[in-house]
């Protein structure tokens, strides 16, 4: 196994999170993992696991021991005709679509960026866009892990289904994840559109652009008060282009080359998801208070996602039909704080969820009351990890403060 110069600093994607661990393991194989994570257990030590550092939360931040997955990647095995595969944890999304192509398989869906390990989407509950489409988490459908005693377990849909409903949006709180198995479709081709609209009409054609498209999703910006409006549909339906705004933009493809677009603009996000019936609502009193005190500081675009609900714990969208995830975004290089404080207000009063990699503020008494199954969830991780190895000060303050 191979061990890291320890006062390497470690930078998040965005760059807002810096640290520097007193060790880091970059295991080979599962038998190296979990030797790390037993001697952090004999020691009383931590161990937190990082994957691409695309989360701009804490999450993975530790000064004990840092485990880094980039040589656990890769597909494991699949399955054409059952629609399977199983993968390392390390994988990114990019990877895992194009280890797919030969068995002719696909992802369900993906969220914009693809350069998450499947591990750490999974984890954090990363999404898409599309009301009939739930978080990529949903495709999970068996672990292998080790867990904070250090022992390999393994769990699956059909013999443990709770223990699976908590492990798809689990923080790496319940166990360091050494391969994932998903849930998968036929290889399949979209078409991607991209309009210009008025906001006015995206919100008078919402709830059809919802139903009638694959995936879905608009952007407002605020200093010009318009929308581009994004649509996915297979390649092999006849939609019509939309009634209102300009096409400027066309992709075809498969869709692990046309769900996600390229990013080279760093960011900073702050996202919470609200019920579907609150969402415009949510929405406009967001823009509201933009256009009121903050567009000479933030040109950056407000994102608008529905997604399907599921029955994952700790998921944005546990126990409703479905949500809409808002996402808010500032330049990686400008202060983002006092703006995202700020509209955090909006979100809380709407009762939203936030997204687990990405800025929030909320500690475990503001948790419990957002998830239903939030005290199943600490019963299973005090006993897959009853001594906290694989807590962070950041996970401290979302599952123990009240504790």
């Amino acid at each position: 196994m191979k061990k890291a110069p320890t006062q390497h600093v470690w930078t998040s994607w965005s760059g807002n999170v810096r640290f520097t661990p007193e060790r880091v393991f970059t295991p080979s194989d599962e038998a190296g993992l979990q030797q790390v994570i037993q001697d952090a257990h004999a020691r009383g030590g931590t161990v937190r696991v990082v994957g691409s550092r695309h989360s701009c939360s804490d999450v993975y931040v530790t000064y004990d021991t840092l485990v880094s997955m980039e040589r656990l990647s890769g597909l494991v095995r699949a399955d054409t005709d059952a629609c399977t595969a199983a993968f390392l944890p390390g994988t990114t999304v990019e990877q895992a679509g194009t280890a797919l192509m030969p068995h002719d398989l696909a992802m369900e869906n993906m969220g914009h960026i693809d350069q998450q390990t499947l591990a750490g989407a999974i984890s954090t509950g990363t999404h898409g866009a599309g009301k009939r489409l739930p978080n990529l988490s949903a495709q999970l459908i068996g672990v292998r892990l080790v867990d904070g005693t250090g022992t390999i377990r393994v769990f699956d849909e059909d013999n443990h289904p709770d223990t699976m409903q908590a492990l798809r949006v689990s923080l790496g709180a319940l166990g360091v994840f050494t391969e994932v198995t998903l849930r998968l479709l036929p290889q399949y081709r979209l078409v991607r559109k991209q309009y210009r609209a008025s906001l006015h009409d995206c919100l008078i054609h919402l709830h059809d652009l919802m139903d009638t498209h694959r995936n879905f999703l608009f952007y407002w910006y605020p200093r010009r008060d318009d929308v581009t409006v994004r649509t996915w549909d297979e390649d092999d339906r006849d939609v019509p282009d939309l009634p209102f705004g300009e096409l400027y933009k066309t992709a075809r493809g498969y869709a692990k080359d046309v769900l996600p677009s390229e990013q080279e603009l760093r960011f900073n996000e702050l996202e919470y998801s609200v019920s579907l019936e609150d969402a415009v609502a949510c929405f406009l009193d967001i823009r509201a208070r933009i256009k009121a005190k903050h567009r000479k500081d933030v040109g950056w675009r407000v994102l608008f996602r529905p997604v399907r609900g599921d029955d994952s714990w700790l998921s944005n969208s546990y126990g409703k039909p479905a949500v809409v995830a808002i996402t808010i975004h500032q330049n990686a290089t400008l202060p983002y704080q006092p703006y995202f404080d700020d509209i955090e207000t909006i979100f809380r009063a709407y009762g939203g969820r936030p997204h687990w990699g990405k800025k929030h503020s909320l500690r475990a008494a503001d948790l419990r009351t957002l998830y239903p199954k939030w005290d199943a969830f600490q019963q299973l991780r005090s006993q897959l990890d009853p001594e906290g190895v694989l807590l962070n000060d950041h996970l401290k303050t979302l599952f123990t403060d009240d504790e």
